[in-house]
């Protein structure tokens, strides 16, 4: 097991490395990409782009920039760290990029935990029911919606949603916005109620689908027909056997999909329902090509892709013992 972490160690910390540095390179070379032209304002003159140039390192070669970058990035996210020379500061707003991200991170961690719980829940919910009475008229019914699900572009339901449930109409949940947990825990549960629901939608549907076709597969196993000739009951057979097996492409799945919100993936949910999340934050930094908020947010992400992959491993060996992490 130590032998498994050390390498997974390595392996993020070069993954994150190659990551920071196909961003960095992909925003200095589009056009448009040069920062110091951004940050000189309307009609600049050459002379006080070339300024700024020089203020900023932009006039150095790209590797050094890189490096300075990446030097600032790790720097701000030691414990302790406090060095007001050495922050990453966003060319835009002149602002503390890895303060700015965790005064954002309350926000997108709620949605996508509160989300993830949801669509977790009913995922499996939906693929058990739906595999248990395959070619059925519920299973049939069931197949239906999730596909209906699957379809619907999240920031069209989110506006639909917001529109027919909020204020404006049947005034069911709050017009958007969000609350901290710690200031109000039922006005942080009212607020994030309909962008959870809304955001899990996709994923149940999906889940469902897979859920229920490894069912199918698993439960015509060997394994599975002995435990039934020992006498086993279907539900044992289905919880104990089935089910725990047919999980492993699920958490495969909730791991990435889990990340990748957490990253940035509900940014679409978070503008439509003015949640002021790490996604918001990374739209406004693209849309003005701010570097350093983009870089921030692309390690963030990347960081928890590569930990729940970690996680998912463990997983598989607790789910079927046979497989083991190497």
């Amino acid at each position: 097991m130590g032998a498994f972490l050390a390498r997974r160690l390595i392996g993020m910390f070069f993954v994150l490395l190659v990551i920071t540095f196909v961003t960095f390179a992909i925003f200095i070379v589009v056009p448009g990409g040069d920062p110091a032209t951004r940050m000189a304002g309307k009609n600049p003159s050459e002379q006080g782009i070339q300024n700024i140039r020089e203020t900023w390192g932009f006039d150095e070669p790209f590797y050094t920039q890189y490096g300075k970058m990446m030097e600032k990035t790790f720097n701000a996210m030691r414990p302790g760290f406090d060095d007001p020379n050495n922050e990453l500061i966003s060319y835009s707003r002149r602002e503390n990029v890895v303060d700015q991200i965790k005064q954002r991170l309350p926000a997108t961690f709620s949605l996508a935990i509160g989300a993830a719980i949801i669509w977790l829940a009913f995922g499996v919910a939906v693929g058990m029911i739906s595999a248990v009475r395959a070619g059925r008229l519920s299973d049939r019914m069931i197949t239906i919606l999730a596909l209906i699900g699957i379809s619907m572009p999240v920031f069209w339901l989110g506006i639909i949603a917001r529109y027919y449930l909020g204020p404006e109409n049947a005034g069911i949940f709050p017009d958007g916005d969000y609350v901290p947990l710690t200031q109000d825990p039922i006005g942080w549960f009212y607020h994030l109620l309909l962008p959870w629901m809304v955001l899990a939608v996709l994923f149940i549907g999906f889940y469902g689908r897979v859920l229920r076709s490894n069912i199918l597969d698993t439960i015509n196993e060997d394994y599975v027909r002995t435990a039934r000739a020992k006498g086993l009951g279907p539900r044992r057979v289905l919880s104990k056997h089935v089910l725990r097996n047919s999980l492993i492409p699920i958490v495969t799945l909730f791991g990435l999909d889990f990340a990748g919100v957490i990253g940035g993936g509900a940014i679409l949910t978070e503008t439509v329902f003015e949640i002021d999340g790490v996604g918001q934050y990374a739209a406004r930094s693209i849309r003005t090509l701010d570097l350093p908020p983009i870089m921030g947010v692309t390690i963030l992400g990347a960081f928890f892709i590569v930990l729940f992959n970690v996680i998912v491993d463990l997983v598989y060996a607790y789910l079927d013992p046979r497989i083991r992490p190497t």
